[in-house]
């Protein structure tokens, strides 16, 4: 067995191993609802499928947000794209993140929600100090984004599936897919530019 082989089976045992313990978490302190319709992070309808991988602690992650946005967002208004955003838990605290973006898209789902949520938190992330459900759901008063806790595990699965599929192991990443044609990119440079690659 490659080393790069090794290296992927362990990250997809971590990625599973980091949601299972954040599942667990969530059980034991109680408010976890009966998932609504599932608010799976997948915007637009067009014939392109863009998956997009980030974790927020990861720096690259935040500083290509804002170069990204307004690409997904004319992608997605032309009909081009098919946008899914997969939360990569390669952080300690990034499957707690992965959770209360997903509680927020259980109010209000949402492609503009989607990027508001991500945004703040993106900060909450390079702040350091909200790794608590608490510290969390204080940031989110602030900013008067609602949630509403459910179970998140079938989510979660399916985010792991997909890292198994498109064999991620480092964000961030975009798989783009047409047709037959599957391409994979890394790093904020190459992914914005494959984005504007998609442009009419």
């Amino acid at each position: 067995m490659r080393l790069s082989e090794m290296k992927m089976k362990f990250s997809a045992a971590l990625v599973s191993v980091m949601f299972s313990i954040v599942i667990a978490i969530g059980t034991l302190t109680g408010g976890v609802a009966p998932a609504r319709g599932e608010p799976f992070p997948t915007y637009g309808t067009g014939p392109i499928q863009v998956r997009i991988y980030t974790d927020y602690f990861c720096p690259p992650c935040r500083a290509m947000e804002p170069a990204i946005e307004p690409l997904l967002r004319k992608l997605i208004d032309r009909g081009i794209i098919t946008l899914t955003l997969v939360d990569t838990p390669f952080s300690k605290y990034s499957p707690l993140y992965a959770r209360y973006f997903l509680y927020a898209q259980n109010r209000r789902d949402s492609f503009e929600h989607a990027l508001t949520v991500r945004n703040t938190l993106f900060e909450a992330a390079a702040n350091r100090h909200f790794t608590t459900k608490e510290r969390i759901e204080e940031v989110f008063k602030g900013k008067r984004i609602l949630w509403q806790a459910f179970d998140p595990q079938p989510i979660f699965d399916r985010y792991n599936a997909l890292i198994k599929e498109d064999h991620v192991d480092a964000t961030p990443s975009c798989v783009i897919m047409r047709s037959v044609r599957k391409e994979k990119f890394v790093g904020g440079p190459d992914i914005v530019k494959a984005l504007k690659g998609l442009q009419p």
